[in-house]
């Protein structure tokens, strides 16, 4: 985390998740207010900036947009290192990509420790007909790893501005109380940019929501 001259506070969010469960589905609504019925493979990743205001706060966000894919796997660490928060998707019709999520909530806190901002967020609430991931098991995950959960739905655009402002919220508060307890101890300093983001590209189906 760094801040700039005029004061904005500068943050580095990374999305983390099985491929299709709608990560980028969830960016793009959020930044662009957008959505498309056609999955969007990510590959390797991506980033978009987001500048908003909370409580006379300027923040600026560089949410990186991970590959969800097995063999880009390795590539995490690239891509999550010197992040403030994660958001961690599943897809509620799909039990394993809720598995996943879990996984990568060990990775982050055992690289990151408890520094990261973790909220995870239960997308595709348009299939709750679908459902396979009960409602209880994943809000008391949530609880006993310290995040957040949230339920969303890029396809009716329900749940993504809470989740993102409440991130921003929670990492904003993380950095104020560290600060006071740290003293004159330097913050934790975040790279936004040291890599290239890879393009994104369309594969044929109609789930990403």
């Amino acid at each position: 985390m760094t801040t700039t001259a005029n004061g904005a506070y500068n943050f580095k969010v990374v999305l983390l998740g099985e491929g299709c469960v709608g990560k980028t589905s969830l960016l793009l609504r959020y930044i662009e207010d957008k959505f498309n019925d056609k999955h969007l493979t990510t590959l390797q990743a991506t980033f978009l900036n987001k500048k908003i205001n909370i409580n006379g706060k300027r923040i600026n966000l560089a949410i990186w947009d991970t590959a969800g894919q097995e063999k880009f796997h390795a590539l995490g660490p690239i891509y999550y290192r010197n992040s403030n928060g994660a958001i961690l998707v599943y897809d509620i019709t799909d039990e394993d990509s809720f598995v996943k999520v879990k996984n990568w909530v060990k990775e982050l806190r055992k690289m990151l420790g408890t520094q990261i901002v973790l909220v995870i967020a239960g997308n595709k609430i348009d299939l709750e007909h679908e459902r396979t991931v009960p409602l209880e098991e994943a809000e008391s995950y949530a609880n006993t790893v310290g995040a957040k959960h949230f339920y969303t739905s890029a396809k009716l655009n329900q749940g993504v501005e809470e989740l993102f402002l409440d991130l921003t919220q929670e990492m904003t508060d993380r950095f104020e109380q560290n600060n006071r307890s740290d003293g004159n101890q330097s913050p934790r300093i975040q790279i936004v940019d040291d890599e290239a983001p890879a393009h994104s590209s369309c594969c044929s189906g109609s789930r990403s929501n």
